[in-house]
């Protein structure tokens, strides 16, 4: 069973993705989806967290990574990043 996708997860993908320059970022998202998909189901199959990525939240795997300070959201940048962890979560749920 998947965990539902929270707001603080959305948030903290794309503060994740803002500290980091544009041409990174697709490659980190990437890594923090299957890093949240592996702590996933390493928390199904033991009932333990994984010790890099945490419970299995887009939230703890993104904090893996240094968080940019959220700035407003009419940021273009930040609303560029979450847009992009917005659409990368929905192709994760399918």
């Amino acid at each position: 069973m998947q965990q539902p996708v929270l707001w603080e997860d959305i948030r903290s993908l794309a503060r994740a993705l803002l500290a980091h320059p544009e041409p990174r970022r697709a490659a980190l998202c990437r890594q923090i989806l299957q890093g949240a998909a592996r702590a996933r189901r390493q928390a199904q199959a033991t009932g333990r967290c994984h010790p890099r990525w945490g419970d299995g939240s887009l939230d703890r795997a993104a904090r893996c990574y240094p968080l940019a300070p959220e700035p407003f959201p009419g940021d273009r940048d930040y609303a560029h990043c979450l847009r992009v962890a917005l659409a990368a979560a929905a192709r994760a749920r399918k």
